[in-house]
């Protein structure tokens, strides 16, 4: 598998991920979670799980759901207060916007779809303000 896209967060993470083998992404993700978690609780001399909820996936289906997509992962520090400027080192906007070169991003994934990376970067600028608005009425929601 390759990665498209990250953020790592103090309490969640976010991946878009290109599956190249069969099962990669389910391998990839189960061996993660189970080497951070057994390093977690050996170097914090706990048991037990660290994150709460179960692991989500979502296939994505059209290049427009990739597109605002990359925007939610590489700007959620952002949509989620942790960060206002783009310096967040736990994301792979960086890389994104050319502030790192580091090979474990796929950027062409997304890049290619963009005349340029500064189009790329004004598709982040336009769309993140926007998500940041949703994720935070996401609270006054009633869910059944």
């Amino acid at each position: 598998m390759e990665i498209v896209a990250y953020c790592l967060n103090p309490n969640h993470y976010h991946f878009i991920l290109k599956q190249v083998s069969e099962k990669g992404i389910e391998r990839f993700m189960h061996k993660l979670g189970t080497s951070h978690i057994k390093y977690f609780n050996k170097k914090n001399k706990r048991n037990g799980v660290l994150f709460q909820g179960v692991f989500k996936s979502v296939h994505i289906d059209s290049n427009e759901y990739l597109l605002y997509l990359s925007v939610y992962v590489n700007k959620n520090n952002f949509i989620h207060g942790y960060s206002t400027d783009d310096s967040w080192p736990y994301s792979s906007l960086p890389d994104y916007l050319g502030k790192r070169v580091d090979k474990l991003v796929n950027k062409n994934v997304i890049l290619g779809r963009f005349g340029n990376p500064g189009q790329y970067k004004e598709f982040l600028e336009n769309s993140a303000p926007h998500l940041r608005e949703k994720k935070e009425m996401e609270k006054y929601l009633i869910e059944e």
